[in-house]
């Protein structure tokens, strides 16, 4: 399945799905970073006992800076519209220094 999506500048962008495209979720990411790159780590988050929580990551993705820049400026404008369209998102329970969701630690 491919998609084409018409940009201002008239350059035509066609999205396709490789043979090993998949969709997942993830409750957990991580973010490393190195002077070249940053990485995402992808993973699903389980409380396994009243103090532990297991983290099975299953995906990492490297970004440049500039598109971890631009995915900022992507996830910034799509939050504000969510927020404005469904009312503030709200990360409960945060200590300072330590965002939470849902009462779980955010990575």
């Amino acid at each position: 399945m491919s998609q084409s999506l018409p940009q201002p500048d008239q350059t035509r962008v066609t999205l396709a799905k490789t043979p090993d495209f998949r969709d997942s979720y993830a409750n957990s990411v991580q973010v490393r970073l190195s002077v070249w790159d940053f990485q995402l780590i992808f993973g699903t988050m389980e409380q396994t006992a009243a103090d532990e929580v297991q983290i099975s990551n299953f995906q990492g993705i490297y970004l440049s800076p500039q598109q971890a820049k631009a995915l900022h400026s992507v996830l910034s404008h799509n939050l504000a519209q969510y927020e404005q369209t469904f009312g503030p998102i709200s990360l409960e329970n945060a200590r300072p220094g330590e965002p939470r969701f849902n009462g779980g630690p955010v990575h």
